[in-house]
């Protein structure tokens, strides 16, 4: 992926390439398996993220090869729109 703060043009990003996904969700133990429910068809790694500081929310970094912008935006409307998953970044 190329960054350039000069221009308001997209970033142009060479697929395939490794892209992560942070998905927060109120139960760390549902959260890990929506990981693996969405990412099953793939090789993938995840982290266990931060904890909000009264404990309610848990956060995953997930990170798996995307072969192209539709691959991308097809995990991450499937995180987006997980029961368990209350937002994805």
């Amino acid at each position: 992926m190329i960054l350039d703060d000069k221009t308001q043009d997209k970033p142009k990003i060479d697929y395939p390439c490794e892209w992560g996904f942070k998905i927060i969700g109120r139960d760390r133990d549902k959260l890990e398996e929506s990981v693996k429910d969405i990412l099953s068809h793939k090789e993938y790694k995840c982290k266990v993220g931060n904890v909000s500081k009264n404990g309610k929310f848990h956060s995953f970094n997930a990170y798996c090869e995307v072969e192209n912008q539709d691959d991308r935006d097809k995990i991450f409307k499937a995180f987006e729109e997980h029961n368990d998953i209350k937002m994805v970044l």
